[in-house]
């Protein structure tokens, strides 16, 4: 009998001990994902977040934050992972200027690659869709003005510097490759008086209610035909190509290299119009982040 009691003691006694590693492996499996702070940054997180805790992550996401906050979180260790942009990353953090790497996709990820690894950030593989920069304007009024481009409406302004309202976001006026860039190459200016900045999030709408004639934006946003809006054509290719990609530190990557696996089907899938008509379920359906990108990781398989 004190045998039998002995061993049963035993076999408990390493049940729990193999529960108690196991839970210990479980929890020390953590990652801090990071994020800006518009919808497609919110709703890139999210499909992330969703994939890695399917597979036993816990996932902490301190999103909501300015381009250079996310940036210098990732690289001073408060978040391990988010999603950046090639553009952003070659001419704010790098300063590139080259334009055949700002308008080349390969090529500028691969330079991103390159420089950011000499600083322990790895790039993942990125997705097909580029989120650019764009200038729109309402459909009806842009064809009755026969404005198609920016160098169209960049003639307006050479006539009349006051011609049309802008509406553009606070930091893509401090960005280098922002407004004040973009006037200087296709060679016009704004009255200061007809520039009104505001967060990235409300031009689409200020537009749309009539409060403003043209309004920066991003190429992908669901607004832009939810609200009957255009994008002006960029016929000067101005601005970079923006693919964004999971940015993780080496040392987190080292630790955790299936991460590398769990994200690349997510960045296969992801195509421009998939990515406009997410973003068109959160900014124009009011659905939320949470169940968006739940319903569309579920219909791809990837949950």
């Amino acid at each position: 009998m004190q045998i039998a009691k002995r061993a049963f003691l035993r076999l408990a006694l390493a049940a729990c001990l193999t529960l108690a590693f196991t839970t210990q492996a479980m929890a020390a499996k953590e990652i801090v994902l990071g994020g800006k702070n518009y919808t497609e940054q919110y709703l890139l997180t999210e499909l992330a977040k969703q994939i890695l805790e399917s597979k036993g992550f816990q996932v902490t996401v301190k999103n909501g934050v300015s381009t250079s906050i996310a940036r210098q979180s990732l690289e001073n260790g408060l978040t391990d992972l988010y999603f950046e942009y090639t553009g952003t990353a070659y001419t704010v953090y790098h300063k590139g200027t080259d334009p055949e790497v700002i308008n080349n996709s390969q090529k500028s990820y691969d330079y991103c690659k390159t420089k950011d690894a000499e600083k322990g950030l790895i790039w993942l593989k990125k997705t097909s869709f580029n989120n650019t920069y764009t200038l729109m304007m309402r459909a009806d009024e842009a064809a009755a003005a026969n404005i198609k481009t920016i160098s169209d409406l960049g003639d307006r302004y050479k006539k009349d510097s006051k011609a049309y309202t802008l509406a553009v976001g606070t930091e893509f006026w401090e960005r280098p490759d922002g407004i004040k860039k973009m006037m200087k190459v296709y060679g016009f200016r704004i009255s200061g008086s007809r520039i009104k900045k505001m967060d990235v999030g409300i031009t689409y709408l200020a537009l749309k209610n009539k409060q403003v004639d043209v309004a920066m934006g991003y190429s992908t946003d669901g607004r832009i035909s939810a609200f009957n809006l255009i994008n002006l054509d960029d016929d000067m290719h101005f601005f970079p190509v923006y693919n964004p990609a999971p940015v993780v530190r080496k040392d987190v990557l080292t630790k955790y290299p299936e991460i590398e696996t769990l994200l690349a089907p997510l960045t296969d899938k992801l195509t421009a119009d998939q990515m406009q008509t997410l973003n068109a379920k959160v900014d124009v359906d009011h659905q939320s982040v949470t169940d968006t990108a739940s319903a569309w990781l579920k219909a791809n398989n990837l949950l």
